[in-house]
């Protein structure tokens, strides 16, 4: 049983401030600068908070744990210090509650940065994501913007079980009114935060709990305050011509792990990290369809209805001539998340799976159907 604490103080006084002009966004799918610095995810999602905080002061944090303990995973690290309890607000275990109260204060001109301690707990709010941030700014007719940012930890982590496991891509990826990102690397998580901070629109944040702490190489590109990466841009993090594999978040550097393998065995992959899962970067991907004839999509939610899913109907739908093999899908198993460690491993894709998915579209090893 994951156990959740927080402090029961909630600071309103955030709602008296007055409403600024934002930062303008930078509009630029990478970084093209020379990498100078290792930095950790939570570093670089604090960072992005921190500066954008410190640059419109209708930005505020709220969620469970965010000010004294300074996060949960340490992301808010020093910002309750330096922005004081009516910027950092921490708020009792109510999910529903407080996303109701931040998603009030968006329409009041606020932008709340919402942190839920796992999304698997904002389902306990998502009527608050779905009929109230995502809509009403078409209900209204125009009249009302909702810049809201919901963030926290999606998918699965290790031994937390069926209840904490879940990655949410898929159902906010199919909400109209939502913007839905989930970052891979540093230069991801400061960019695509920074421009969902700035973003007019709500968006969902799916960061993932076992990337916090991995490192990543930044530039000085990606470390300037300026620095945004435009929502709905994927990225090709490796070029290739024989298969083009699609991933995002976690499974983004499976992805590349496996292409080292297929690299050995002269397949040469592309691997597009997708970032943006609504607005979805259709044409990225068609393009690198259509230059490598191949696809095999990855992901560690449930199968149907995924993700991959709808890219597979996008390729099929407007680009069927280009291919030149069946597209595959490696997803997690269509079961609840067991707990045992060595059944929660076979739930989930591993990078062996990329591998061989990616060899029987290359039609280098016997095909699935065949060998049954």
């Amino acid at each position: 049983m994951m156990l959740r604490i927080a402090k029961p103080k909630v600071s309103l006084r955030i709602l008296t401030h007055p409403i600024f002009g934002a930062p303008t966004l930078t509009r630029r799918s990478y970084s093209s600068g020379v990498e100078v610095k290792q930095m950790m995810v939570r570093e670089a999602l604090n960072s992005a908070l921190d500066e954008e905080m410190a640059a419109d002061p209708r930005v505020f944090l709220m969620g469970e744990e965010v000010g004294e303990y300074q996060g949960a995973y340490k992301v808010s690290k020093g910002l309750l210090h330096k922005y004081g309890p009516d910027r950092v607000v921490d708020t009792p275990i109510t999910e529903a509650g407080f996303t109701g109260l931040a998603t009030g204060a968006a329409y009041y001109g606020l932008r709340p940065v919402l942190e839920f301690m796992t999304f698997n707990f904002a389902m306990q709010a998502i009527d608050h994501l779905v009929n109230s941030a995502a809509k009403t700014h078409y209900m209204s007719g125009g009249n009302i913007s909702v810049p809201i940012v919901f963030r926290g930890p999606n998918g699965a982590a290790l031994g937390v079980g069926a209840q904490h496991s879940q990655c949410y891509a898929p159902w906010y990826g199919s909400v109209p009114g939502l913007k839905v990102v989930a970052p891979y690397s540093c230069e991801d998580a400061r960019g695509l935060l920074k421009a969902a901070i700035r973003d007019p629109d709500p968006v969902v944040f799916l960061e993932n709990e076992l990337l916090y702490g991995e490192s990543f190489p930044v530039s000085e590109e990606v470390l300037d305050p300026s620095f945004a990466l435009p929502i709905g841009k994927a990225k090709i993090e490796k070029e290739g011509t024989d298969v083009t594999i699609t991933a995002f978040s976690r499974m983004v550097g499976y992805a590349l792990k496996a292409a080292e393998t297929l690299a050995k065995e002269d397949i040469n992959a592309e691997i597009i990290n997708i970032r943006s899962i609504r607005p979805l970067d259709r044409s990225s991907i068609n393009a690198s369809v259509r230059k490598t004839n191949r696809l095999v999509t990855v992901e560690e939610g449930f199968p149907q209805h995924g993700v991959g899913a709808e890219i597979c109907a996008s390729v099929v739908e407007e680009i069927f001539e280009y291919l030149d093999a069946p597209v595959e899908r490696i997803t997690g198993a269509d079961v609840p998340m067991p707990y045992a460690a060595n059944l929660e491993r076979m739930a989930l894709p591993q990078v062996e799976d990329i591998v061989r998915a990616a060899k029987r579209v290359c039609y280098r090893s016997i095909p699935m159907a065949a060998a049954v």
